[in-house]
């Protein structure tokens, strides 16, 4: 049909021959109408009846395979959006019902293998959903399927369909998260094994005897053994998920038994390269040997104690150990073929069986050593019988699997035989360096794809659990290799001593060895001694962290030799390893950067040169993480290089285009080198800010990836800004704006950048203070977290010092009026009032305080800086900020909350600033704060006492009197903006006592002199009170 959409898609009511038209269309090969019916097929996804009529469409064979197609993969997908009854646009009950009742018998019908595929995919997403509560029949309706189509010769295609729509019911419902679906799997599991199982055993029978008697009917053969196969990948998720103790059950113990006896009876099948088996054949022979060994595998690592008391396990793992040990025999040799080494890069069926074989039983031995030594914990409650049968499978392995003899047996064919490079590796040394290197260094998981990896693990986990046992052999095999002329033994011998550093750190002298040994031969240049290099650069790399008092400056000049490109054996994977290890010789605590002087400048410029040189983004970004440990490892003495490592940045930036995990670590290199280099970080800001300007930028397409790398350089660039250079970083300073939104994850980055900028800019922000304060009143509502609103406290006492510095008073009251203006004031009055309010009432239905004790402390902080600067300020904002109330009302409330949270304030350079604030107001000489002598007497009792330590000291310790004695040895220029603002701070320039002594001479003189004051005020001061204060003398 040649059925064009020209109408808008809602325009287009849903029946079904305009639905059958749009599919056609939308699976249609004209760009426009693909565009046009998508566009309709999305307007109808919420209407009622859409995802039936698809079926409708889907169930009738007649139609060409690509609409059905379309359909039961459109169909799929509705599944996840509007299956849910809590989804929006949810389907109905009757179109559910209605697809439930088709689903079943279409899918076993189903001709196209593809299509069948996807409406498997679509029943499995449904039962998971629906079973057992809305479709209680599902799985026995599956079963009874198969059921029907084992008693017909005539009807395999309908197994073949049950058996798929089976296998994806239990694959879906094995991988949910609820409990609640894999305990409905659990129940429904007997039921599928029985059925199951009978299919597995008459299938395989039947192609087992074809082979065996040479029968005629192929076709029926692979007919029967694909069955087979489905019935047995259905198998091995059912027995992993259905039950949580497999032992326990009969018929499980009956199926594990036998298909490991098939997996005996398989593998001479599989191994034979001469036999006359049909290529498919085989293939299909070598997929029912891997589900059955990964069977064995998801068993031990799911149900380890299950697993071990299932029958005959400790001999079937004896078994895969043989065959790991024959395939060891021929894995690094150069006859590739004779037990099955693999070329190929591709997926798991690439892999020759014996190869995968062997890799399972490494695995499966893996699982059994952390059985024994490191079993899984859980939090679940564990019935005795639980408890009793974990232990007894720890036993039954370590006594009869896991014994001395055979640790020690498994750890020297590891080492001589899985450590060995084989064919393949040379191979791809010479022709893939890169890939090689960056497969080799690949991410933890590879060794449960590697056998060579797997195999490293492995000896590993021996290693750690049988010290005392495997110790000695090793070394051993270590002392008579050393004087080997077999690179590829050696090569083995030394990447175990590597592995091993942390056991045998105190039974080699590696000092020694480094120097008698690695050091010479680093520098042998023959044939194959690249492979040996690239070895003594990995070993150094793990043992160097472990090991203390080594020879260092060797170490950094084998290093030195290694980055050599002018020297034959130093081949790219030689110098990228080094590139890579240098990483971990430079990290541990004992780094001197006078050790590494003398070999920082040859190491750095050929690092640099490698970096340039190298290709893949994965080795760079790892050489440029080893750049980044360096600059943070040398700091201040990285200067001298600083011009080469910026060089070498800006076509790096180029070359990543679209890799933001390069850009990243650019980033993250820049970040380091600005902190390092301190002072000389202005001079390579042309380069640094239009990095940040384009990161941060909220129009930028790269702001989601690089974002938070861009804030660390921002922060870091900051920190080393001087007063001179702060006309280059203040045009960053409107990126900030969009990012103090409550909720940003960036929000905290932002404030402290926004704080610091006050400390670098106040002249500026100051300016800018309306933009600022519109962001920052957003973040003192109750409902953003303390840690935002305790950071915006800070910032406006920061802006309120600053501008007490720059302009007096009278820059001060410009400040406060438009505090008032953006409602700020108003807000922190309004915290202070829950805080007081809920402080006057008790019992379980006390009211709560929106502000918590270090959020009240910052906002009396704040009012303690206005009363500080001027009495009448903080009146007149006080008044301002509460319209609707008299002063003497609002100040009443005020100060009895502010008294009675001093003994929350624990910082004393914040309680004295408080003390100093309400002395302050004695200058007033008013009622409201002269009711409050006594209050005052305690605060000034406790805090003296603090202050001076004993009543004998002479001088308040917060007094300081030397701007340059609190000068750091690597002080950075905001540490120095810090630090000048702190000597201007009045609690770091007023001495207490004598400041009260004034303040309160003040009080007495406004009172009418010293009796009329004592008549007057001094009369209602409680005498233990006054006695405390009578003591310090001071008045």
């Amino acid at each position: 049909m040649n059925f064009a959409i020209e109408v808008a898609g809602q325009a287009n009511p849903l029946s079904i021959e305009t639905l059958y038209h749009t599919l056609a269309a939308a699976s249609s090969s004209d760009s426009q109408q693909i565009k046009t019916g998508t566009q309709q097929l999305e307007n109808w996804e919420r209407q009622r009846g859409y995802y039936s009529s698809l079926q409708t469409l889907f169930v009738d064979t007649s139609l060409p395979v690509e609409v059905r197609y379309l359909c039961i993969i459109q169909l799929k997908n509705g599944i996840d959006k509007y299956w849910r009854r809590t989804a929006s646009n949810a389907l109905t009950k009757d179109e559910k019902s209605l697809i439930r009742s088709r689903a079943i018998e279409s899918g076993t019908n189903e001709p196209d293998p593809r299509l069948a595929l996807q409406n498997a995919l679509m029943i499995a997403k449904i039962i998971r959903h629906e079973f057992p509560d809305a479709w209680p029949d599902a799985i026995s309706s599956i079963v009874s399927n198969l059921r029907q189509a084992t008693q017909s010769s005539s009807s395999q295609l309908r197994l073949t369909r049950a058996l798929l729509i089976l296998l994806e019911v239990i694959k879906e419902m094995s991988t949910a998260r609820i409990a609640r679906t894999r305990a409905s799997l659990q129940e429904a599991a007997l039921e599928m094994l029985q059925v199951l199982g009978k299919i597995y055993v008459d299938k395989f029978q039947t192609w087992m005897r074809f082979f065996h008697q040479s029968g005629a009917d192929e076709g029926g053969a692979i007919e029967s053994i694909e069955q087979s196969l489905l019935a047995l990948r259905a198998l091995r998720r059912l027995l992993v998920a259905g039950w949580d103790f497999p032992n326990r059950s009969t018929e499980v113990r009956d199926c594990f038994n036998l298909l490991s006896n098939h997996l005996r009876d398989l593998l001479p099948l599989a191994a034979d390269e001469s036999s006359s088996l049909h290529e498919n054949i085989r293939r299909l022979v070598d997929k029912h040997l891997r589900q059955i060994a990964k069977l064995h595998v998801n068993l031990a690592r799911t149900h380890p104690a299950g697993f071990a008391l299932l029958p005959n396990t400790v001999q079937l793992v004896s078994a895969y150990w043989n065959l790991v040990s024959r395939f060891g025999e021929t894995y690094g040799s150069q006859n590739m073929t004779a037990f099955g080494v693999s070329n190929s890069d591709d997926d798991e069926f690439s892999t020759p069986i014996m190869e995968y074989l062997s890799l399972k039983g490494l695995l499966l031995l893996r699982a059994c050593v952390k059985m024994v030594f490191s079993p899984a914990q859980t939090f679940k409650y564990q019935h005795a019988e639980a408890k009793e049968e974990k232990a007894q499978s720890r036993q039954i392995i370590k006594e009869t699997l896991l014994t001395e003899d055979f640790a020690q047996v498994v750890m020297q064919t590891l080492v001589t035989h899985f450590f060995v490079f084989t064919p393949r590796d040379l191979r791809d040394w010479e022709e893939q360096p890169e890939e090689w290197e960056r497969r080799e260094e690949g991410e933890d998981d590879i060794w449960d794809f590697s056998i060579r990896s797997c195999a490293e693990k492995l000896f590993l986990d021996l290693m750690l659990n049988y010290k005392e046992q495997l110790v000695q052999p090793l070394l051993s095999v270590f002392g008579t290799v050393t004087k080997s002329r077999d690179i590829l033994l050696k090569d083995s011998v030394y990447g175990a001593i590597g592995l091993a550093a942390a056991v045998l750190e105190d039974r080699i002298d590696f000092g020694i060895f480094l120097r008698k040994t690695l050091a010479q031969e680093v520098q042998i240049d023959q044939p194959g001694y690249n492979i040996l290099r690239r070895r003594i650069a990995v070993v150094l790399g793990q043992w160097l962290p472990v090991k203390e008092g080594l020879d260092r400056p060797l170490v950094y000049q084998i290093f030195q030799h290694m980055l050599d490109k002018s020297s034959p054996r130093n081949d790219l994977i030689v110098r990228i390893t080094a590139g890579r290890q240098l990483k971990n010789v430079i990290i541990p605590f004992e780094f001197k950067f006078e050790e590494f002087k003398p070999y920082a400048t040859t190491i750095l410029y050929r690092l640099l040169a490698l970096i340039e040189e190298v290709e893949l983004s994965e080795t760079k970004l790892a050489l440029l993480n080893t750049l980044t440990v360096l600059i943070q490892s040398v700091e201040i003495q990285i200067t001298p290089f600083a011009d080469q490592i910026i060089a070498c940045l800006p076509p790096l930036w180029e070359q990543a285009g679209a890799e933001f995990l390069m850009k990243q670590s650019i980033l993250g290199v820049l970040s380091s080198l600005v902190l390092a280099i301190k002072g000389d970080a202005p001079k390579y800001y042309r380069l640094v800010i239009p990095l940040i300007d384009s990161s941060v930028d909220i129009n930028s397409e790269t702001r989601v990836y690089l974002l938070e790398d861009a804030l660390d350089l921002w922060v870091n660039v900051l920190q080393q800004t001087p007063s001179t250079a702060v006309s280059e970083v203040v045009p960053l300073v409107p990126h900030l704006f969009p990012m103090l939104e409550a909720g940003s994850d960036t929000l905290r980055k932002a404030l402290e950048i926004t704080e610091t900028y006050v400390y670098l800019a106040p002249t500026q922000m100051l300016a800018s203070i309306s933009i600022i304060l519109t962001s920052l009143r957003r973040l003192l509502e109750p409902s953003v977290k303390r840690e935002a609103s305790g950071l915006v406290l800070s910032i406006l006492e920061v802006l309120m010092q600053s501008a007490l510095e720059l302009g007096g008073n009278e820059a001060l009251t410009t400040l406060v009026s438009q505090l008032l203006e953006f409602e700020v004031l108003q807000a922190i009055l309004s915290g202070l009032h829950s805080a007081h309010m809920a402080n006057q009432t008790t019992g379980p239905h006390r009211l709560k305080s929106w502000l918590d004790v270090l959020a009240e402390t910052d906002c009396f902080s704040l009012l303690a800086r206005l009363a500080l600067a001027s009495p009448s300020l903080l009146i007149d904002a006080i008044t301002a900020a509460i319209p609707n109330e008299q002063f003497e009302t609002s100040i009443g409330w005020i100060l009895s909350e502010w008294f009675r949270h001093f003994d929350n304030i624990s910082h004393p350079e914040k309680k004295k600033l408080n003390c100093l604030a309400v002395t302050a107001l004695l200058q007033t000489g008013q009622p409201w704060i002269m009711e409050h002598l006594q209050d005052l007497m305690s605060v000034w009792t406790e805090a003296i006492a603090e202050l001076y330590e004993n009543i004998d000291r002479k001088d308040d310790y917060l007094v300081y009197w030397d701007v340059e004695a609190f000068r750091g040895a690597s002080e950075t220029a905001e540490e120095e903006r810090e630090r000048k603002l702190m000597f201007e701070d009045p609690v770091h320039r007023l001495d207490l006592k004598p400041f009260i002594r004034d303040h309160m001479q003040n009080a007495i003189d406004s009172s009418g002199g010293n009796e009329s004051f004592q008549a007057q005020w001094v009369v209602n001061v409680d005498k233990v009170v006054l006695g405390e204060f009578g003591k310090l003398e001071v008045i």
